[in-house]
């Protein structure tokens, strides 16, 4: 109150108020999610997608049959990152520009999408981003070489514009069933392989989801196959692609098996998202940084407070 018993003018109080406005704007709040949900797309040409591809035994060519089941249709949420790191709308082949140099057809990513969006369809835009090449053996994804080189420098363009790295979808190995040396150190190999992607993109529970192989060009499936079923790692999960129906090469799966494959590598996926984080498209990892954050605010913000409204409580007396 004034000298002569009465309250101080609007005027006289404005300041005060202001601060007050001020502190409560400041005062932390829900961040908002993430603009993508965004998947690496990793491994060879059962990744990179040979579902409805045909060898025409007359010309020696081979090509794809252009049927994309319902399940890999577009959708305005799902998104890819072609070859110039820009996104667009996704559709099939997904690899299309990225395996370039050969033929590509349905793979499980499209299929994938579709699954997640289907059983949440809260869950946000994803963003997937091809990256597998047909043909490849593990120590052609080694740290340093230009497969991985590539794979990263793509991940990371990936998020340029916003967004979270959700997962790494990895199906590779065919090729390492051919020679007996490659199949008994592929685990070694890919273990160091899922290491070095988490330390590169800064991301040391990244989830990774990986395919034990359904086929393998040479004899050491077998060997392979136990291989990638008994990785221990956390935040690892293995789809189990034996017995999906291939090509009739024998190599590739078809496209059902690959819509198939698709929709059971969703179902890996969404047991990472606790049911509390699905509605807001964060991760675990970001849940945790925010509540640190909002730990860290209080402890430092609530003491000035308390001084500033102390400081400012006679001006409304």
């Amino acid at each position: 109150m004034t000298r002569g018993g009465q309250r101080g003018s609007p005027s006289e109080n404005m300041p005060s108020l202001l601060l007050l406005v001020f502190l409560i704007q400041a005062w932390p709040v829900k961040p908002q999610a993430d603009d993508k949900n965004i998947f690496i797309l990793a491994g060879q040409s059962n990744m990179a997608g040979r579902g409805g591809v045909v060898n025409d035994t007359a010309t020696g060519l081979t090509t794809w049959d252009g049927v994309v089941p319902p399940q890999c249709r577009p959708n305005p949420s799902i998104l890819r990152l072609d070859a110039h790191l820009t996104w667009v709308e996704a559709r099939e082949p997904l690899h299309a520009d990225i395996d370039a140099k050969k033929t590509n057809g349905v793979g499980p990513g499209m299929a994938f999408a579709n699954s997640v969006l289907d059983k949440n369809p809260g869950f946000g835009v994803i963003g997937l981003v091809p990256c597998a090449i047909g043909g490849t053996n593990i120590s052609d994804w080694e740290r340093g070489k230009e497969l991985y080189n590539h794979m990263i420098k793509r991940a990371k363009a990936s998020l340029r514009d916003g967004g979270t790295i959700r997962a790494l979808l990895w199906y590779q190995g065919e090729t390492d069933t051919v020679n007996l040396h490659d199949a008994q150190s592929y685990q070694r190999r890919v273990h160091k392989f899922f290491l070095d992607v988490r330390d590169d993109l800064q991301s040391p529970l990244l989830p990774i989801i990986q395919v034990a192989l359904a086929s393998g060009s040479g004899p050491y499936i077998e060997i392979v196959r136990q291989a990638q079923l008994g990785i221990d790692l956390l935040n690892l999960r293995t789809v189990d692609a034996h017995g999906l129906p291939l090509q009739p090469d024998g190599l590739h799966l078809s496209t059902p098996a690959q819509v198939h494959l698709g929709k059971k590598v969703a179902n890996s996926f969404l047991q990472f998202v606790p049911s509390s984080n699905i509605n807001h498209n964060i991760s675990p990892i970001h849940n945790e940084a925010i509540r640190l954050y909002n730990c860290a605010f209080y402890v430092y913000m609530l003491p000035l407070f308390i001084t500033l409204f102390a400081i400012m409580y006679p001006t409304f007396l």
